[in-house]
């Protein structure tokens, strides 16, 4: 019977089982892992926010062309995800750390990378029609930004109490028994089978969260980070999954309050006249 290649999980995996938090790594690992996740996040947060700064909130895409876009929805990703993503990664890394050495040690980390990074992208471009489309139908009634924030809300809370939500923010709180299975897969491209694999994933826990850009606007300095903290806390806290059920209830209240109250809409209010003659509170 041909034996398999041991994968970079299996060499890396620590004495402690992995819980619903993580426990991947050593707790000396661990910590130089965050240090460098630091490193990483701050730049990326000091690059949204100086942007979100110059551009300001507004609907739809606010003039920029899908380059531009997609490299500040990338920027953007790495700054909200790479936290709560990290004990995977860094597990995952760390294995071909010890498998791999110099150059391909190199290709296969940037390949690992490579595969989440292009998940996400495209999912930004799917970001990218709806805010075009939307932004065009608030240019041309600026009254329908009202429905399109109630449906954006309804569709966002849906989504949280749904079972894919459930099922992708279950993979990514214990993701252990989804990687040992990566053991039995042939070489080729295995890290960036795991990468697209582990971004699926991510992107299927976070897809409602995202959603609420679309009302709250896409460069809301304060919306990315409370989305970020939520992310982080849903994956990662013992009651993540209560949490995330919260939320989608409190979205589903925002659906019922967004017809009447323009202020929750900021992504979605210019020019927008206020209802019933009552003036917007902000």
């Amino acid at each position: 019977m041909r034996r398999s290649r041991t994968s970079p999980l299996a060499s890396a995996r620590s004495p402690t089982q992995a819980g619903s938090g993580g426990g991947l790594l050593p707790a000396r690992d661990l910590a130089v892992s965050w240090f460098l996740i630091v490193l990483i996040a701050v730049p990326a947060w000091v690059l949204t926010l100086g942007q979100a700064r110059d551009m300001g909130v507004e609907p739809g895409t606010m003039g920029m062309a899908l380059p531009l876009f997609l490299l500040l929805w990338v920027t953007m990703m790495a700054a909200m995800m790479l936290p709560s993503m990290a004990p995977v990664a860094l597990t995952w890394v760390r294995g071909i750390g010890r498998q791999s050495s110099g150059g391909r040690r190199t290709v296969r980390t940037v390949e690992f990378v490579g595969g989440y990074l292009l998940v996400w992208t495209a999912f930004g471009l799917l970001a990218y029609g709806a805010l075009a489309v939307t932004g065009g139908l608030v240019d041309g009634r600026p009254a329908a930004g009202r429905w399109i924030g109630a449906a954006a809300f309804l569709l966002a809370g849906l989504y949280q109490l749904g079972p894919l939500k459930n099922v992708c923010l279950r993979h990514c709180r214990d993701p252990m028994s989804q990687l040992v299975r990566y053991a039995g897969f042939r070489p080729w491209a295995r890290d960036l089978r795991v990468g697209v694999h582990h971004g699926g994933y991510c992107v299927g826990c976070c897809a409602g969260l995202m959603v609420v850009l679309v009302p709250l606007g896409v460069m809301n300095v304060a919306a990315m980070a409370g989305l970020a903290l939520v992310i982080f806390l849903e994956k990662l806290w013992s009651r993540g999954p209560l949490l995330s059920r919260a939320v989608g209830l409190v979205f589903l209240l925002l659906a019922v309050l967004a017809p009447f109250h323009d202020w929750l809409l900021p992504g979605l209010r210019a020019s927008m006249p206020a209802m019933g003659g009552i003036r917007p509170l902000f």
